[in-house]
């Protein structure tokens, strides 16, 4: 009978032993699971930033208090209008102040801000040579029907950015300001 040979192929010491390359294959189920609940853990324990809203001080309804009087000087009025029309005066507008009369103006750093400081400095030279180094400019905004939402958070934007002390919102519109909005001479 044949003889079947499973040996080491002829039991010589001259031949190397050769070991037996392992699968080098690594599961990553358990790390990517440890990922996600990590990351799932760190979503829910961590409080995600809050919206800022500006402080705004509005009147009660109710309060029948005297019209509050204060000084052509230190005024400017801005009426928000389509389009994002923007007009200023300063003081009445049937008597406007020396360089207030009522002018278009845009949006950002060259527009309403640049005028906004330029007046800031302007009241404050004024106050100051008036006694009243205190007092500051009042800016009364005054959007239209037609003006969007967006025109008044810009222009509670350009008043915080211009540090303006005292500012209000108002929605009263004079037949006289619904022309200069629309471009009509009077």
């Amino acid at each position: 009978m044949a003889e079947l040979n499973t040996g080491d192929g002829g039991g010589g010491k001259d031949k190397k032993v050769r070991s037996k390359k392992q699968n080098s294959k690594v599961d990553l189920t358990a790390m990517v699971d440890l990922a996600f609940l990590l990351i799932t853990f760190f979503m829910l324990t961590t409080t995600l930033s809050k919206p800022h809203a500006m402080d705004l001080a509005l009147p009660n309804k109710d309060d029948k208090a005297p019209p509050v009087l204060t000084d052509e000087n230190r005024t400017m009025t801005i009426l928000l209008g389509d389009n994002d029309k923007l007009v200023r005066y300063v003081g009445l507008l049937a008597t406007p102040v020396a360089g207030g009369a009522p002018k278009d103006f845009t949006y950002g750093k060259e527009g309403i801000r640049k005028e906004l400081l330029l007046r800031e400095k302007a009241v404050l030279a004024y106050s100051t040579a008036k006694g009243k180094p205190k007092n500051g400019m009042i800016v009364i905004i005054k959007p239209s029907k037609k003006s969007n939402y967006r025109n008044l958070v810009d222009i509670l934007d350009e008043m915080a950015i211009a540090d303006v002390p005292s500012y209000a919102i108002v929605n009263d519109f004079t037949p006289e300001e619904q022309k200069l909005l629309e471009g009509k001479k009077e």
